[in-house]
C-alpha cells in the first residue's frame, strides 16, 4: 500500500512552492472524491489520484500551474485509471473489452464542473461505508482524507504499524467484495455513520495539534483541514450537538496554538505558556459554542471535553485552574467511555485538585492495559507527578523512559531537558 507522496522530493529541478504543496495537500481528498464518485474503484482510484500528484509534482514548476489545477489533477487520475485498464486488459489479450472498458471509463466532459460541492466532505462520509466495522472505517478515512501515513494511524490507535496496514488493506478489500457503491450519503446514512465521521475528524486534529513524529511539535495544516471539515459537517447537521461540540473542543484547543513553542519550536508546557498568545477570538467562538449546546441539556463525550477545554481557555492563569471543576467533568466523561487516555487526563486531574500521590495511584491500572503499556504519556505523566511530589530519582527515570518512546522530536527534547535539570539539580 503506497504512501502519501511527498511532493517536494517528487520534484526534478525546480521545487514545488510551499503554496503549490500546501494546495495539492488540500486538493488530494477533493480530487479523490470525486474520482471515486466516477469510477467506484477505491484502490484504483486512490492509486490513480497519487500518480497525478506525483505528475504534478514534477511538470508544475517546469511549465507553470494550470489555471483549474483541481481539474488537471482530476482528468489526470482519470487517464492513469483508463491506461490501466487498457494495460490489463490488453495483458489478457481482450482487445475488445478493452475498448469498451475504456469507452466505459471515459472520463464525463462535467466531471469537475458537477463536483459542486466539497468532495472532501463526501469522500469523509463516503469512506464510512456500511460494508466496514468502525475501526476500520476510521483508519481507511485517515488515510484517504487526513492524508496521514500508516505509522500516524497506528499511533492514534495504539497498535502497531503492521497492524494497521493489513487493517486498512482488509478494509478496501472488504468494500469491493461488498458490492456496495461509494456514493454520497442521504440524511440517514449521514445520521449511521456520524458517530465514525466525528472520531475521524477528532484524530486527524490530534495528529495536528501535537504531531506524532518528525522534527515539529504541530502540523497546523493538518488541524485546521480539520476544523473546516467539522465546520462543514456542522452546516449538514446544525442541530447536533455532538457537532457543535467537537468543533468548540477543536477552537478552544487550536487557541492555544501560538502558546505552544518557542522560537526554536521547543515545546512550551501548558502550565508555562503565555495565554496573552492564545487566539482569544477562537476561544470566545468556543466557548459561545460550547455554551449554547450544554444548555440544551443532552451531553456527549466531545461536549464534556470542550467544556473542559474552556475551563482552561478561562483560567487568567495555570494557577487560577478550576481544577475540581475539570476532576467533576472527567468523571462523567469516564462514566461515557471506556478510554485509557481519558484515565490518563482523569489522574492528572485529581492530581492538581488532591495532591499527586493520588494521581499516581490512579495511574497504576494503566500499566496493564496494552493500549497504554509502554506508551510514552504514561511515563511523561507519571514523571511530571513524581516531580510534583519530590521523588526526583523516580521523575528522573520516568522522563527518560519517556523519552526514549516518544517519536516526536520537540517532545523527546522537553523530556530530556526535564530530566537532566532534576539530574543537575542533585549535584
Amino acid at each position: 500500500m503506497s504512501e502519501p507522496p511527498t511532493f517536494a522530493k517528487a520534484t526534478v529541478g525546480k521545487r514545488l512552492s510551499a503554496d503549490a504543496e500546501q494546495l495539492l495537500r488540500e486538493l488530494a481528498p477533493q480530487v479523490l472524491g470525486a474520482v471515486l464518485r466516477r469510477y467506484g474503484d477505491f484502490a484504483a482510484a486512490e492509486d490513480a489520484v497519487q500518480e497525478a500528484m506525483i505528475a504534478a509534482a514534477m511538470q508544475w514548476p517546469r511549465d507553470g500551474m494550470p489555471d483549474n489545477p483541481r481539474g488537471w489533477l482530476i482528468q489526470v487520475a482519470a487517464r492513469k485509471i483508463i491506461d490501466h485498464v487498457r494495460s490489463e486488459t490488453a495483458r489478457r489479450r481482450r482487445e475488445d473489452v478493452a475498448g469498451r472498458d475504456a469507452e466505459q471509463l471515459a472520463p464525463a466532459p462535467d466531471l469537475d464542473a458537477a463536483a459542486v460541492h466539497d468532495d472532501t466532505l463526501a469522500l469523509l462520509f463516503m469512506c464510512c461505508h456500511p460494508a466496514l466495522t468502525p475501526p476500520s472505517a476510521i483508519a481507511l478515512t485517515l488515510r484517504a482524507v487526513g492524508g496521514l501515513t500508516t505509522a500516524e494511524i497506528a499511533h492514534a490507535f495504539l497498535v502497531p504499524e503492521a497492524t494497521m496496514a493489513q487493517r486498512i488493506s482488509r478494509a478496501k478489500q472488504s468494500i469491493k467484495a461488498s458490492g456496495v457503491p461509494f456514493e454520497k450519503p442521504g440524511e440517514r446514512d449521514r445520521a449511521e455513520r456520524l458517530g465514525a465521521v466525528l472520531h475521524v475528524l477528532y484524530l486527524i486534529f490530534n495528529e495536528g495539534y501535537t504531531s506524532s513524529s518528525g522534527p515539529s511539535l504541530q502540523r497546523s495544516d493538518l488541524a485546521t483541514e480539520a476544523i473546516r471539515l467539522t465546520r462543514a459537517v456542522r452546516a449538514l447537521m446544525p442541530e447536533d450537538g455532538e457537532v457543535a461540540g467537537l468543533l468548540a473542543l477543536m477552537l478552544l484547543t487550536d487557541a492555544r496554538r501560538p502558546g505552544r513553542t518557542g522560537p526554536t519550536g521547543e515545546l512550551i508546557p501548558l502550565a508555562e505558556q503565555d495565554r496573552s498568545l492564545w487566539d482569544r477570538a477562537l476561544i470566545d467562538e468556543g466557548i459561545a459554542l460550547i455554551s449554547q449546546v450544554l444548555s440544551r441539556g443532552a451531553v456527549g463525550s466531545y461536549q464534556l471535553q470542550a467544556a473542559i477545554a474552556a475551563v482552561h481557555a478561562e483560567a487568567a492563569t495555570a494557577a487560577a485552574t478550576d481544577w475540581p471543576q475539570i476532576l467533576a467533568l472527567y468523571s462523567l466523561l469516564r462514566r461515557m467511555e471506556s478510554n485509557p487516555m481519558v484515565e490518563l487526563n482523569y489522574a492528572i486531574a485529581a492530581a492538581m485538585t488532591h495532591g499527586p500521590e493520588t494521581g499516581l495511584k490512579l495511574l497504576e491500572p494503566l500499566s496493564a492495559d496494552p493500549r497504554m503499556a509502554g506508551h510514552y504519556r504514561l511515563d511523561a505523566v507519571r514523571a511530571h507527578l513524581q516531580q510534583l511530589a519530590g521523588n526526583d530519582e523516580a521523575a528522573i527515570r520516568h522522563y527518560q523512559a519517556a523519552a526514549a518512546r516518544t517519536a516526536s522530536m520537540p517532545e523527546r527534547n522537553y523530556l530530556t531537558t526535564q530530566a537532566a535539570r532534576l539530574i543537575a539539580k542533585r549535584k
